[in-house]
């Protein structure tokens, strides 16, 4: 597939996901996700954000339609081979307790045969990429601060130099002032590595800084795809509210001064 900016890296087509019930996650979204662009799926809880992330690495099946990855459907692509095709990061990072860093950094490597030389570059290599300090690579998580914990967690995402990123919520957890830092590494990391990333999140500050393009979900439903500029100026009643929550929720703190 070629790599130019407008080629299409994941593509809905009237996808739907129901529950056993018969209750709707997700209904008849169609939506193609460019190479290279950060895209950011904004909403509240049980919007269906995660639900759609899932939907690309086959964590979940389609009930109606078709989910494609790099023009391929992902029904017909083997389930292993596409999740060690995808960097996965999540808020609780999901690091191996019992494993340490190296260890945790490495595992797709190893899974895929990688020479034991090969590896340990690529561990230094991510380490320094997340702005940790090579001797982190012996300490388990339970030793790591939350920030150093996530940065593990992008590190091993990108073990394997995926082309594709999930990362839902990935900065949730974190307080203020880490989750800003991290934030703004993430945006100088994505402009070295121009991956294709598919970024969850319920903050509309968060969305603004980092999207190239933001969807904005409500139950199950897509409303409207904009980048920040057009987002921030869009008549859409729903992108208007969300917006406008936004600055008050700025200016109240302002106001109010932290706590």
């Amino acid at each position: 597939m070629s790599d130019s900016p407008n080629s299409i890296a994941i593509e809905f087509r009237n996808v739907s996901y129901l529950l056993p019930n018969g209750s709707s996650l997700l209904r008849d979204l169609n939506l193609p996700i460019r190479s290279g662009e950060t895209f950011v799926l904004l909403g509240r809880s049980g919007s269906g954000k995660t639900t759609t992330l899932k939907l690309i690495n086959r964590l979940l099946v389609p009930s109606q339609g078709e989910v494609r990855v790099n023009g391929r459907p992902i029904s017909e692509w083997d389930v292993i081979r596409l999740r060690r095709s995808i960097g996965y990061v999540i808020q609780e990072v999901g690091l191996f307790p019992h494993f340490d860093v190296e260890l945790n950094i490495s595992l797709i490597p190893r899974a895929e045969n990688w020479p034991s030389g090969r590896i340990d570059s690529r561990v230094r290599e991510l380490l320094q990429l997340v702005g940790l300090e090579p001797s982190v690579a012996s300490r388990y998580p339970r030793e790591l601060s939350g920030g150093q914990r996530q940065r593990v967690g992008v590190a091993r995402a990108l073990a394997a130099d995926p082309a594709i990123l999930l990362m839902d919520e990935p900065f949730g957890a974190l307080d203020p002032i880490t989750r800003a830092e991290l934030q703004r590494e993430f945006l100088a990391l994505q402009q070295r590595l121009h991956k294709t990333v598919v970024f969850v999140t319920h903050d509309v500050r968060e969305a603004l800084l980092l999207g190239t393009r933001i969807a904005l979900m409500e139950s199950g439903h897509l409303v409207a795809v904009h980048t920040p500029q057009e987002f921030t100026r869009s008549n859409d009643p729903l992108v208007k509210s969300y917006y406008e929550a936004f600055h008050t929720d700025a200016e109240m703190y302002l106001e109010r001064g932290p706590q």
